[in-house]
């Protein structure tokens, strides 16, 4: 990859949070800077809405934010920051009984949201949102105290790995979202149980995305010496890190191979598909 054509386009195109965010790879960043940009996005109750979520453009508290939220907070370590543990408070409010959060909550200003943000059953718990948001805290947790003390991230993890031992059928998101899980608390034993369901070639279609919209090895995988790699043969690993070299594209950033729901938003996605690419890159 170019990397001074990454900062090209980071600077150009992207938001200050996932600019700040690319500092922070990067070598040039100050946590400050980039907690003040998170800030941003939060509000009173502790939550984050107001776009942080880029198909998501609501001003209310999510939880679908949360997961952006707690990749900020990951990326801090190892400084912590106490919004991460008030983030967890607003987490258990808004649990369900079984300990499962809500795809999404109500949406009083539906403006720029996906139709599935903006008509999610608050009343329903979501195994897909509940898995992403939890593991992603959970490697917060591997930094942060407060956050691995927290009641909330002990229910919402039980209800994940309880949850996914029921299911025959999984959906590729939830796949992917309870294999992160399962490799943030390392449990060997359900990452090789989810693995029988990923074929050799590591690529899992999107049911209901786009046409070609696929899951792949780097989705499931991202980082090296990580329990969920196992899953996958040097050579597959070597193939996807090439090829998502080479999507660098003209401009310097990174594309995304999922739709999008503004024309921000998709612009939104290509910042942070950008620090994702750099972010897996630079990592292995």
């Amino acid at each position: 990859m170019d990397l001074n054509k990454a900062a090209d386009f980071m600077a150009t195109h992207a938001r200050p949070l996932d600019r700040r965010r690319f500092d922070m790879l990067t070598g040039k960043g100050d946590p400050e800077a980039l907690l003040a940009a998170l800030n941003a996005y939060r509000n009173p109750d502790g939550g984050y809405g107001r776009g942080l979520e880029p198909d998501l453009r609501s001003r209310t508290s999510q939880p679908g934010p949360a997961l952006h939220a707690f990749e900020v907070f990951e990326q801090l370590a190892p400084g912590t920051a106490p919004e991460a543990a008030a983030l967890c408070d607003w987490l258990e409010a808004v649990a369900l009984p079984d300990g499962g959060l809500p795809f999404g909550l109500h949406v009083p200003d539906p403006a720029g949201c996906a139709p599935f943000w903006a008509d999610a059953d608050p009343r329903t718990s979501s195994l897909q949102i509940t898995a992403i948001v939890t593991a992603t805290a959970q490697r917060v947790a591997a930094h942060d105290p407060a956050v691995a003390a927290h009641p909330w991230l002990g229910r919402a993890t039980r209800y994940c790995l309880d949850t996914v031992r029921t299911r025959d059928e999984l959906h590729a998101l939830e796949l992917a979202f309870v294999l992160s899980l399962a490799d943030s608390v390392q449990d060997t034993e359900l990452i090789a149980l989810l693995g029988k369901h990923i074929p050799e070639d590591g690529l899992v279609h999107v049911q209901g995305g786009l046409e070609d919209e696929m899951m792949r090895p780097l989705d499931f995988a991202p980082y090296p010496d990580r329990p969920v790699r196992a899953l996958f043969t040097p050579d597959v690993v070597a193939a996807e890190l090439a090829r998502l070299d080479e999507q660098q594209q003209d401009d310097g950033g990174w594309a995304v191979d999922f739709a999008t729901y503004s024309p921000a938003a998709h612009l939104e996605w290509r910042g942070y598909a950008t620090v994702r690419a750099v972010s897996i890159l630079q990592r292995n």
